[in-house]
């Protein structure tokens, strides 16, 4: 079994996920399940813009916890990814300088982990967009499932469509045959041997703190 280690620090919180798969691919994609799970306590680490080294912090007892999920002897070739969504491209927007500082901290703490550490970024909202319609699909099993015997099967259904409806930013994101008119919204994708074109867009501030943020406004003026 080989392992991987994601964070997803979203705008209001982080998570930590590990995962797990055999070392043989099908048709050149890896079918990976979760090992387990970590939530970070704290807000997200976009919250963190007054107190960067608190974010490293924060993440520290979900990866103390990984220690002793990932077998020792498989940590050193277990890439760890950190993914940053739309708390962090509105923090990246007002203010560069904190947005440098906290992805500094959080890369600091991760790098003192023996994990194959892989890079801490910002996810553009096509990213976090298509991320979440492959995730969606996959766990439907609309790329791939168990056949009767055991053996791994392409089941020939439609994919569907994905809204992510998170704290800064809704992502809308599905597959399409037509012209796509912006190439910043066409995402072409090949998992278990077959092409998918994809059609992704992601609305900053429509996520659901910041809904809540505008109507508290326009209730106090």
């Amino acid at each position: 079994l080989q392992f991987g280690i994601v964070l997803d620090a979203g705008s209001s919180h982080t998570a930590m996920f590990i995962y797990k798969w055999p070392a043989d691919k099908e048709n050149d994609t890896g079918v990976v399940s979760e090992h387990s799970m970590c939530d970070v306590e704290g807000p997200g680490i976009s919250s963190y813009s007054s107190n960067p080294s608190a974010a490293g912090t924060s993440l520290e007892p979900c990866l103390n916890q990984a220690l002793g999920d990932v077998p020792k002897e498989k940590q050193a070739g277990t890439p760890l990814y950190l993914g940053a969504t739309a708390g962090m491209r509105l923090l990246n927007i007002t203010n560069l300088q904190a947005s440098d500082a906290v992805l500094r901290a959080v890369a600091a703490t991760l790098k003192s982990y023996p994990f194959d550490f892989r890079g801490a970024k910002i996810l553009s909202g096509e990213e976090e967009g298509v991320f979440g319609w492959v995730t969606a699909n996959y766990l439907l099993e609309n790329f791939i499932k168990r056949g009767w015997l055991g053996e791994w099967i392409q089941p020939q259904k439609k994919t569907l469509g994905a809204m992510d409806f998170g704290g800064a930013s809704t992502q809308i994101t599905f597959e399409t045959k037509d012209t796509i008119e912006d190439p910043r919204n066409e995402v072409m994708l090949k998992l278990y041997g077959q092409v998918y074109k994809v059609y992704t867009h992601s609305f900053l501030c429509y996520g659901r703190d910041q809904v809540l943020r505008r109507l508290l406004s326009k209730l106090l003026q």
